[in-house]
């Protein structure tokens, strides 16, 4: 029998995505970029989106899509691309799940304590951007 305790750690909230949409759409703005922007809570639910009128169509796929993908990897989408080349650590991986990851820059997950609690994604301008957007969120939260 274990004698630790578990802290508890403050799930993402609605005010916590708010945080994070604003402050990603922010960065995008004063890039004069025009991004779509996600963020999940840590069972990967929809906690707030944004599109702007002016962004593509697919950049709400894209936004989602990376968002998911850093949750469920507990990594900067950026820090995954190499993984999934021909030989890399995930190469078959995103065939093996029912919705397809995304392995380009602008998805970052969101610690709470050292603790998983989130993600967000970007998506819309290019991936240097992206992560650059998503990085001024998260960077916003704390």
């Amino acid at each position: 029998m274990s004698t630790t305790t578990a802290t508890a750690v403050a799930p993402l909230t609605i005010e916590d995505a708010e945080v994070l949409v604003t402050a990603a759409r922010r960065a995008a703005e004063a890039a004069d970029v025009t991004v779509s922007v996600t963020v999940l809570d840590a069972g990967g639910h929809l906690l707030a989106f944004r599109r702007d009128d002016r962004a593509v169509l697919i950049s709400g796929e894209t936004s989602t899509r990376k968002a998911y993908t850093a949750l469920q990897l507990n990594a900067p989408t950026a820090d995954l691309v190499d993984a999934v080349q021909p030989g890399g650590l995930f190469h078959t991986l995103p065939t093996a799940l029912d919705r397809p990851l995304l392995f380009i820059a602008g998805g970052l997950p969101v610690h709470r304590d050292g603790r998983l609690v989130g993600a967000i994604g970007v998506g819309g301008g290019a991936p240097e951007q992206d992560h650059g957007f998503a990085t001024a969120a998260v960077e916003a939260l704390a």
